[in-house]
C-alpha cells in the first residue's frame, strides 16, 4: 500500500461525452491510495483518508491525472515531425512518409527508432496507445519488446499495404503475404504477457493503412481474418475521411476506386461498385478510425451504432490542412470521440498539447457550428474516452476504485511557464468554478518536463536505456 498526494482530477464513473462535467471530480489536497496488486484501494480527499491506510508511506507531488490516451500515433514515423512535403496527404505520404518508413526494414535503426518511440511516450505521460505499426515485423518486434519493458499499454499491428506507388515499394506485399504477417504478428504478440485481452499489456490490430492502399480482395480477406479473432480480442485500425481536396484527394479517390458511395462503406463490408456487400464488416467495439473530418451523416451514425470509435487528431489537420472535424455534429451522432495525436502528421507527443488544439479549432468553427469544449470534456476525451474506445474502460482511464492505477504526477515547478499561471492565475470564488479553471491552465499549459512520475498498473514506468 502507498498513498499519492496531490491536486486530484479525474472524470469519474462511465458518463458520455455530454455529462463529462457532472462527473468532473476535484480534490486540492487529495489522495490516491494503490494497493498491492496496483489497483485503486481508495481516492478522495486527503483529510478524508481511512485509519487503514494512515501508516502507508505518502509521496507528495503537485497534480495527479489519469493516464494518457493516445488512439493514433504512427511508431515509424517517430523522426517525420514536422516533415515539410509541399502539400497535403497524399503529396506528404509519398514524398516523405513512404521513404521514412521503409528506413525501418534495417533491424538497427527499427530497434532505435523503436527506442525513441518509447521514450517519447513516457515523457507525455501516454500510458495506453494505439500505434499505426511498421510494415515490417522485426521493427513491430521491436515495439513490442521495448514497450513491455517499460510497462506501458499497447496495441499495434503491422501497416499493411498491398497496392501503392513506387515510393512506397519496400512496403508493399502480396495480398497472402499481408494475410500471412499479420495472422504471424497476431499469434506472436496478441496478449502475449497475460493472455487475457481484459488484462494484457501488448494487444495487437489489423491495420490497413487506408482504403487506397488495399483491394477489394485485400479487405475481404481481412473481413474473413477478422472474424476468426474478433473473440481473442483483435482491434481494427485506419484512416477514415481525413482529406477532402476537390479533384485529387483522398476521399475522391477511395470513392472512385472502389465505386462507392461513402468511404466507411470500405471498412463496413460494402467495398464493391454501388457499394455492394463484398465481405464482412470491420466495424465494432473494438474499432478505431482515425479523423473522420469530412463524414456524411450516415457515416457517422454506422459508427455510432457498431460502437465504433474515432480518433480525433486536430493537430494532424492542422498541419496536413485537411480541415476540421465538425464537433458539434459528431457528438450529436453519438460517436465516442477519442484523441490521438497523430505522430508524424501532429507534431505534439503530449495528448494536452491536443486537446489545447482540439479546444482551439473547435472554438474556431463558423458561426452555429462554434463549440466552446469544457476542460471537464478535454480530460474526458483524453482519458477516459481512450479507455473506452480500446473497450478498456473497465481497466483503467480515471479514479474508480478497483481499476488499475495508471497515472501521471505532475509538478508544475518544473515547468515554470506552467508554476506561475496555476499559482497565480484570477480564479473564481465558487469552487467548482475555480476547478474548471484550473483544469484548463493544467491541460492547456502543461509540458513534458512538469510530468514527473508515470505509472502503469501501479508499477512506476521505466525509461528504455
Amino acid at each position: 500500500m502507498r498513498v499519492h498526494r496531490g491536486h486530484l482530477f479525474h472524470i469519474a464513473g462511465s458518463p458520455a461525452l455530454a455529462a463529462a462535467e457532472d462527473h468532473l471530480v476535484s480534490h486540492p489536497d487529495g489522495a490516491l491510495v494503490i494497493a498491492d496488486d496496483g489497483t485503486i484501494a481508495w481516492v478522495g480527499a486527503f483529510g478524508d483518508l481511512p485509519d487503514e491506510y494512515a501508516d502507508a508511506p505518502v509521496h507528495r507531488t503537485g497534480y495527479l491525472l489519469p493516464g494518457f490516451v493516445d488512439t493514433h500515433v504512427h511508431f515509424p514515423q517517430t523522426y517525420s515531425t514536422d516533415a515539410f512535403g509541399g502539400g497535403q496527404l497524399l503529396e506528404w505520404l509519398e514524398r516523405c512518409i513512404f521513404p521514412a518508413e521503409t528506413r525501418l526494414r534495417d533491424a538497427g535503426y527499427a530497434d532505435r527508432i523503436a527506442r525513441d518511440f518509447v521514450r517519447r511516450r513516457v515523457a507525455a505521460g501516454t500510458t495506453s496507445a494505439l500505434v499505426f505499426g511498421s510494415a515490417f515485423p522485426g521493427a513491430q518486434d521491436a515495439l513490442f519488446r521495448h514497450s513491455l519493458d517499460a510497462g506501458l499499454r499497447t496495441v499495434s499491428g503491422r501497416g499493411i499495404q498491398t497496392v501503392g506507388p513506387e515510393s512506397a515499394s519496400a512496403l508493399i506485399t502480396t495480398e497472402e503475404d499481408a494475410l500471412r504477417l499479420t495472422a504471424e504478428e497476431i499469434d506472436r504478440w496478441h496478449t502475449t504477457d497475460t493472455g487475457d485481452p481484459s488484462t494484457a499489456l501488448a494487444q495487437v490490430a489489423i491495420v490497413p493503412r487506408f482504403s487506397l492502399s488495399v483491394t477489394p480482395t485485400t479487405l475481404a480477406a481481412l473481413g474473413e481474418l477478422y472474424d476468426s479473432v474478433r473473440e481473442r480480442g483483435v482491434y481494427f485500425h485506419s484512416h477514415l475521411n481525413e482529406n477532402n481536396r476537390p479533384g485529387d484527394g483522398e476521399i475522391d479517390a477511395v470513392r472512385a476506386q472502389y465505386g462507392v458511395a461513402s468511404y466507411l462503406d470500405t471498412y463496413d463490408g460494402h467495398f464493391l461498385p454501388g457499394s455492394a456487400r463484398g465481405g464482412s464488416s470491420l466495424l465494432g467495439r473494438r474499432s478505431i478510425l482515425a479523423h473522420a473530418v469530412h463524414c456524411q451523416d450516415d457515416e457517422l451514425a454506422r459508427l455510432a451504432e457498431t460502437e465504433s470509435s474515432i480518433a480525433h487528431c486536430p493537430t494532424s489537420q492542422l498541419f496536413l490542412g485537411s480541415g476540421t472535424m465538425p464537433w458539434r455534429r459528431t457528438v450529436a451522432a453519438g460517436v465516442n470521440i477519442a484523441l490521438g495525436t497523430d505522430v508524424g502528421a501532429g507534431d505534439e507527443w503530449l495528448i494536452s498539447r491536443v486537446a489545447g488544439d482540439c479546444f482551439k479549432v473547435h472554438h474556431s468553427e463558423a458561426g452555429a457550428e462554434s463549440a466552446v469544449i469544457s476542460p471537464a470534456e478535454l480530460l474526458f476525451t483524453a482519458t477516459l474516452a481512450g479507455a473506452r474506445a480500446l473497450d478498456q474502460e473497465s481497466r483503467y482511464g480515471n479514479f474508480d476504485v478497483g481499476k488499475d492505477a495508471d497515472f501521471i504526477e505532475i509538478d508544475p515547478d518544473h515547468w515554470p511557464a506552467l508554476a506561475g499561471p496555476l499559482r497565480d492565475g484570477i480564479r473564481a470564488e465558487d469552487d467548482r468554478a475555480a476547478a474548471d479553471q484550473t483544469l484548463f491552465t493544467l491541460l492547456m499549459g502543461l509540458r513534458e518536463p512538469a510530468i514527473t512520475g508515470v505509472w502503469v498498473r501501479g508499477r512506476r514506468v521505466t525509461t528504455p536505456a
